[in-house]
């Protein structure tokens, strides 16, 4: 019996096999991978193999992806299941796949046949895409310090092993301070304001816990457990009229995984530590700052132009944020009684605001995003824009809650063909890592097989996300999830993502999906699809009232309309606040200066907030000890990523609107065709500029954020 029979990571033959792999499997299969690719590698970089495409790049590929493969699955388990045995396992592994990574990028004869092939007549003959990969794995290998003499190389590996687990224990540190918190209410008025289904999810987590009556009944002897997962915390923030509340889960969760809390669980040290690395490692290879580094692989040029960028933006924005604060301020004085607008007390005076000028509520609206019709929606937005055909699909999966899905070519010679499949997991777990996140289980690419390049390998993603499970009503009958607005279209977003990496065309693994596509354009299709939320012929098809079924009237829809920029000053200098902190984190902070701990990266942010924002939190707030997106997501000095991104998908959407109709099918099949299908087979830019005919523009994105009309 071999191996992949005997363990599941080691079996390629198809879907991961979810229902049989253990954290007993990690390290002996994931060791056995290791040793195979370094002894393909040992023999790839003798002298008797010729640096060519069939010969060096495509073995290679095929070694390398396996090993991707299966440790991808094991990243995945200890997101979505991040119970102590899987953490052990992964974190058992880590140091020996980060040595590995490492070694690989500074491996000189690797880089030597790279740079063979690129300088041989074979090169002129390879396709644009080929020789795209060849440019991108040149340029890698520098940025993994493969010149670098040998002491400095072993240097380099060692902060790239210590940079991964840092990461990993960061996002570890979250969700252990996060689920370390609970706020357990006694006194049944202090739910005032809060809806039905978050109060009974409430009470359901209590009696989980064994604290409260198990009668079924509301009354005074009652619990009602809170915690920090956005499904619990958010209502608490947006609805309770106990400002008491709201105070306690505001500071809970504004100094998460800080030094008021476990010593175990603060990030403090872990910040300053990574921003050394960082820094350390951005020096060894010649650049000023990890900024520089982070921007090799972006369309973005330099931090000059980076924050140009913002700086500009924000000129644009402050102007409606500081009329939106100013309005609230006396909105909350007026008809609140708040005479000091607190932190925690935001959301509350803005939902109060939002009804009081909109005449409707986002709990209002979210009685008629129930799961299946938003499920239903989503999946013809997708259908009709591309001409594809979505269905439910059958495989083994991690947790009872997961759905798998297929797309399949639609119309033509090739209808019922497969193009890929995906994952949807969608509601929070005390196990599962906060926010909403795609990522790939399998890329495309064409197989080679002995002599001839064979079938085509179709792609599999993970979508995920982290909205509420469905409740039990009054009755004790379990009722469907609802969403707020936000959420649907946090799923459209994580879709877009999936169809980047699902619908690509591109059949070589380096450039296939978005793999090879810069940072700060990856964000392009899922902003992109967000637009689909705001489009009445897609609600009207995506609603149904939880109690009614019918549809959401129009006349709420208007008002939704009228509101969609409400507070949208505020929305956007946030995001700028967040961009510029981060930018300038890793430019032109030295963390080895003096205190480099988190006070000094606390007087960065206070220097970016008095340059930009318009609310400043309280003195004791520790956002960065949660910013994952930066210290353990990938986003590290390219935050700005998602303003950048947002100029090119307005823009891109607006092409549809020039239209008319947002379905358009020739647009719809050229934004395929020169965005989602390629890939990281060429430039972002020059696919900005193959779909639009021109260069990108801001005036759509400032238009669609209320800042301009026309």
């Amino acid at each position: 019996m071999d191996s992949a029979t005997t363990n599941p990571l080691l079996d390629f033959s198809g879907l991961p096999r979810f229902d049989a792999v253990t954290p007993a499997d990690v390290q002996p299969a994931i060791g056995e991978l290791l040793d195979q690719a370094r002894t393909v590698i040992g023999q790839l970089t003798t002298d008797e193999v010729k640096a060519s495409w069939d010969g060096f790049v495509i073995p290679l590929d095929d070694c390398i992806e396996q090993l991707t493969r299966a440790w991808g699955i094991v990243c995945h388990l200890h997101a979505v299941n991040d119970i102590p045995e899987w953490r052990e396992a992964y974190n058992r592994m880590l140091p020996d796949v980060s040595r590995f990574n490492a070694e690989l990028g500074q491996n000189l004869r690797l880089f030597d046949k790279y740079r063979a092939l690129r300088d041989s007549s074979e090169y002129a003959n390879l396709s644009t895409v080929q020789r795209r990969i060849i440019e991108n794995e040149i340029r890698d290998f520098r940025l993994a310090g493969a010149e670098l003499p040998e002491d400095k190389k072993s240097r380099f590996k060692a902060i790239s092993e210590e940079l991964s687990s840092l990461s990993a224990k960061f996002s570890e540190n979250l969700l252990d301070a996060t689920n370390a918190f609970a706020e357990i209410v006694t006194d049944e008025a202090e739910l005032a304001g809060l809806p039905d289904d978050v109060i009974e999810a409430a009470r359901e987590a209590a009696e989980k816990d064994g604290k409260a009556a198990r009668d079924g009944k509301y009354s005074p002897a009652q619990t009602w457990k809170f915690t920090l997962h956005m499904p619990s915390y958010l209502p608490v923030m947006q609805y309770a009229d106990s400002r008491r509340l709201r105070a306690v889960m505001y500071r809970a969760n504004a100094t998460r995984a800080a030094e008021f809390g476990p010593v175990e669980f603060d990030n403090t040290p872990l910040i300053r530590r990574i921003l050394e690395l960082r820094q350390e490692e951005a020096r060894l290879l010649g650049y000023n700052s990890f900024a520089e580094v982070s921007l090799v692989r972006k369309m973005a040029e330099s931090v000059p132009q980076v924050l140009s960028f913002l700086r500009d933006l924000a000129v644009k924005a402050r102007p409606f944020a500081q009329k939106d604060i100013a309005e609230l301020r006396e909105f909350a004085r007026r008809e609140l009684a708040l005479e000091t607008l607190e932190a925690w007390d935001v959301s509350y005076a803005s939902e109060k605001l939002l009804q009081a000028r909109y005449a409707f509520s986002e709990q209002e609206v979210k009685q008629y995003f129930t799961e299946p019709k938003v499920l239903n929606g989503l999946f013809q937005v997708v259908e009709n824009l591309f001409g594809v055909c979505i269905k439910p699909d059958e495989a083994p999966v991690w947790h009872e809650d997961v759905r798998f899905f297929r797309i399949e070519v639609r119309d033509g010679e090739h209808a019922g063909e497969l193009i890929g499949q995906f994952y949807l997991d969608l509601y929070a777990r005390e196990t599962k890592r906060g926010g909403a996140w795609m990522d790939e289980a399998i890329t495309r690419r064409r197989i080679s097989t002995g002599e001839t390049m064979g079938d085509i390998q179709k792609p599999v993603a993970y979508l995920n996300c982290n909205f509420s499970r469905p409740v039990s009503g009054r009755g004790g009958q379990l009722r469907p999830a609802t969403f707020t607005h936000d959420e649907v279209t946090t799923l459209f977003h994580e879709t877009g993502h999936g169809l980047h990496h699902l619908l690509t065309q591109v059949e070589e693994l380096g450039v296939s999906g978005i793999h090879g596509v810069e940072w700060d354009a990856v964000e392009l299709p899922s902003q992109f699809m967000e637009n689909y939320c705001w489009d009445w012929s897609v609600l009207q098809q995506m609603t149904a009232h939880i109690d009614s079924g019918a549809p959401l009237p129009r006349a709420l829809f208007d008002k939704m309309l009228a509101a969609r920029n409400f507070q949208s000053g505020l929305q956007i200098i946030r995001q700028i606040e967040f961009s510029l902190f981060d930018m300038r984190l890793h430019s032109d902070f030295d963390p080895s200066a003096g205190d480099a701990g988190n006070s000094s990266v606390l007087e960065v942010l206070a220097e970016v907030r008095r340059e930009v924002a318009v609310i400043v939190p309280p003195e004791w707030n520790r956002f960065p000890n949660s910013f994952s997106h930066i210290f353990a997501g990938g986003y590290g000095a390219g935050y700005f990523s998602y303003k950048w991104a947002e100029v090119l998908s307005a823009d891109c959407y607006a092409a549809f609107e020039e239209t008319r109709n947002p379905f358009d099918p020739a647009t719809g099949k050229r934004f395929l065709s020169e965005i989602l299908s390629v890939g990281g087979a060429r430039p972002a830019l020059d696919n900005f500029r193959a779909f639009r005919g021109r260069e990108p523009q801001v005036d759509a994105l400032l238009r669609h954020s209320g800042m301009i009309t026309g």
